[in-house]
């Protein structure tokens, strides 16, 4: 077969883009690998909080060559997804527990000016590699504001990203900062304990009827229309990862009736650290809990040409600039389900294509027959 000449892609992260890119590129004969630094395939997923579900119906949710298990129009949980995971990891070569701390371009190799590849520096020594897939996600940084350290130290702190539940916060008020469809769905929660306030700008909110009685076309609409080869997708991708999302299956209507006290952007403490808002009263709280989302962090990755707000500049996730790395699960990588589960196969399949043609081209001259 053709793909015994190809060199191995080893593919960083065992996520749902990293097990779409491994997937598409078994398909095509090419010798891959998935590292994952946690303990099993879908790790991310399984520390997110105990209530979580998607924001995409189950019938939206499959990965390439395996349905998502009782796809529905119901939102599936977390637990949901994680085990999904797990059952499509078991047919792909994923190693677990080995955590990659830099990747730079290695030395040209005995296939010509095309052939150099890639070391990885990892927990467990350095891998070489004719091709690496970055498949990290886009939530592996959580974004804190500087006005955290402002905060008095009495005050418990916690990213949405280390919330579970309500158990784990101490007794008395929250301040939710952070208005996106995460945020409300986490104030709603805790509104059933206790006195929760949300600070933030609220998104456009997706009527549930919308979802319900047209999903097939809006599915359509955003994985078919807003994607970079339109002229619609180019204009939203263009501010994408400045902007929140619009709000699906909570509403800021949703937040009023659990009795959540909504505030404008939260910006300033008083002088013993407390949270303020102008023309309100102060706030008796015990936690700030941040719903702020993530930011990019790609600096163990040697020469990565990246945008303004530091995300990589690919091409439909090829990195130009350096051949042999690629990029799967970026927020609008390709169009706007580029980092959901029903919308990040087709981006792998676009960069598993990329691989498998590079790696005809790095094929010596006597096994060029085989392809």
């Amino acid at each position: 077969m053709a793909g015994q000449a190809f060199g191995e892609t080893i593919i960083i992260g065992a996520g749902q883009a990293g097990l779409s890119a491994a997937f598409c590129l078994q398909d095509k004969d090419v010798p891959c690998r998935v590292l994952e630094a946690g303990e099993s395939p879908g790790n991310s997923w399984r520390g997110r909080w105990d209530s979580l579900r998607l924001f995409t119906p189950g019938l939206r949710c499959s990965l390439p060559g395996m349905e998502f298990p009782g796809s529905s129009r119901g939102l599936p949980t977390k637990d949901q997804v994680v085990s999904y995971l797990e059952s499509y990891a078991a047919q792909l070569p994923v190693t677990t527990g080995v955590c990659v701390t830099g990747i730079h371009l290695a030395g040209e190799t005995d296939r010509g000016p095309e052939g150099k590849g890639w070391t990885l520096e990892t927990t467990e020594g350095d891998l070489a590699a004719s091709n690496v897939v970055i498949a990290t996600g886009a939530t592996s940084v959580p974004f804190v504001p500087d006005l955290a350290a402002k905060i008095s130290p009495s005050i418990l702190q916690l990213h949405s990203s280390r919330y579970r539940n309500a158990a784990q916060l101490p007794v008395g008020g929250v301040l939710v900062v952070g208005a996106g469809t995460s945020g409300l769905q986490i104030a709603v929660e805790l509104a059933q304990h206790r006195q929760v306030w949300l600070a933030g700008r609220v998104p456009f909110h997706i009527p549930d009827a919308v979802l319900r009685y047209a999903g097939g076309p809006y599915w359509q609409f955003i994985d078919k229309v807003l994607t970079r080869s339109t002229p619609l997708g180019r204009k939203v991708a263009k501010d994408f990862t400045a902007q929140g999302g619009p709000l699906i299956s909570v509403s800021i209507e949703d937040a009023l009736g659990a009795g959540v006290r909504c505030l404008p952007r939260f910006e300033d403490v008083d002088e013993a650290g407390e949270p303020t808002f102008p023309h309100e009263p102060a706030l008796a709280v015990s936690t700030v809990l941040w719903a702020t989302g993530y930011q990019p962090g790609y600096g163990w990755i040697e020469g990565l040409p990246v945008d303004a707000r530091g995300w990589p500049v690919t091409n439909h996730g090829e990195v130009c600039t350096l051949p042999g790395l690629y990029f799967v699960g970026l927020p609008f990588q390709y169009g706007l389900t580029s980092a959901l589960l029903g919308g990040v196969g087709r981006d792998a399949a676009m960069v598993a294509h990329s691989i498998a043609k590079r790696e005809r081209k790095r094929l010596r001259p006597q096994d060029a027959h085989r392809l």
